[in-house]
């Protein structure tokens, strides 16, 4: 007897792909059917938020706030609410997709409005520019939640920070291995007195792109590796490997052998958004792993500045007395900026070597490999499964 699929298989392994933050992957994915659903929750805490703007600020202190904490109820218990009602993915009417659309787009509009006519000055420059403010938030706050949407950004960050203590680990073990060579090369700038003086005129906003600087890099040479890693696992859809990764999703169920009677299943070529969807996985993890080694290594460089580096070198080197940091009075500016600095190319080299060295690849880039080429593992069985749903679907 042909194999049928439950059409229920299907959804959940179309929720499965959300909950892993893949949701690309799905078939047909598209702003009306998946997107705006699963961006209702965010959408609806950001409209009754703004609520909080009709708090007349003149109001008296204790009825304030009891209108502020009733906002806030409100704006939770919604949240809630909806955010339950999309767990099942629903889909939305032509006519439900406009109300929504349009109740939106006129919130900023109405709240700004409403202010300003409670401030009394709708036609002051500065209650349009408060209009213009209000407006410009809301399509903000929809672009982002747009794009955090359609790639799961949220859910990759979630499980990203849940696998923090376990890179923590693996990154000590390599900091063990890689510190020598680093320090190499870094010990001889980190006690140049052009670097600190450098550092204590350097203004934080510049360093702060220099780190965003070596954060694409880490980014490009990711999206390399990945584009060939993906290369070389769509060749390998063999039976056993589909049994291997369908395990513990709702595909578990699925007979692999007679799907793939005819021989292994064949590789679906994926579309732009899908590799970018792939891309920040990879980049995801890999961002959090560097973050943990760079947090360690800024660590050691305070304390190695504050051992080594008395007050009387610092002012020798930077050529006059070094400023302090008003939240750590007793740390130069220069040494929190140098620190900052060595952080980020120690994060940098980490996860560059982490993709190119054989050893450290098999330790700490391997695994994000394999949840990678266990997903698309999943999508190919998954495809497969749907064209065999749909005669039970339309039937």
């Amino acid at each position: 007897m042909p194999f049928t699929a439950s059409p229920a298989m299907v959804r959940q392994t179309e929720r499965w792909f959300v909950r892993n933050g893949t949701p690309t992957m799905i078939e047909g994915y598209g702003f009306v059917t998946h997107v705006l659903p699963r961006m209702l929750p965010a959408l609806v805490f950001v409209t009754a938020a703004s609520l909080a703007w009709l708090v007349p600020l003149k109001t008296a202190g204790s009825e304030r706030w009891v209108l502020l904490a009733v906002v806030l109820v409100v704006t939770l218990a919604a949240w809630v609410t909806v955010s339950l009602f999309v767990r099942r993915l629903p889909r939305f009417s032509p006519t439900t997709t406009i109300v929504i659309l349009a109740v939106y787009g006129a919130m900023p509009f109405a709240v700004a409005l409403l202010q300003t006519a409670m401030d009394g000055n709708v036609t002051s420059p500065g209650g349009v520019r408060g209009i213009l403010g209000v407006v410009l938030f809301f399509a903000a706050v929809f672009v982002g939640t747009l794009l955090a949407t359609t790639y799961g950004f949220g859910t990759l960050l979630r499980r990203a920070l849940r696998h923090t203590v376990y890179d923590l680990r693996n990154s000590v073990h390599l900091l063990g291995r890689a510190l020598p060579t680093m320090l190499f090369v870094t010990l001889f700038l980190f006690f140049t007195g052009e670097l600190w003086q450098a550092m204590n005129r350097l203004d934080w906003w510049r360093l702060s792109l220099v780190v965003a600087l070596f954060a694409a890099v880490t980014v490009l040479a990711a999206a390399a590796r990945l584009r060939d890693e993906i290369g070389r696992v769509e060749q390998d859809l063999s039976p056993p490997l589909l049994s291997a990764a369908c395990k513990r999703t709702p595909l578990a169920r699925a007979p692999i052998d007679e799907l793939t009677a005819d021989g292994p299943l064949r590789a679906i070529r994926l579309n732009g958004r899908q590799t970018r969807n792939l891309l920040l996985v990879l980049a995801t993890r890999q961002l959090v792993q560097a973050m943990t080694v760079g947090f360690t290594l800024f660590a050691f460089f305070i304390i190695l500045g504050l051992i080594v580096v008395t007050p009387d070198t610092a002012e020798q080197w930077i050529g006059a007395a070094p400023s302090y940091s008003k939240l750590l009075p007793s740390v130069p500016v220069a040494l929190l900026r140098n620190a900052t600095l060595f952080a980020a190319f120690g994060s940098m080299y980490f996860a560059v070597t982490s993709m190119s060295d054989t050893d450290h690849r098999r330790q700490f880039f391997a695994p994000i490999i394999d949840e990678i080429e266990r997903t698309l593992a999943v999508r190919a069985v998954y495809l497969t499964v749907r064209d065999h749903a749909v005669p039970a679907k339309t039937g």
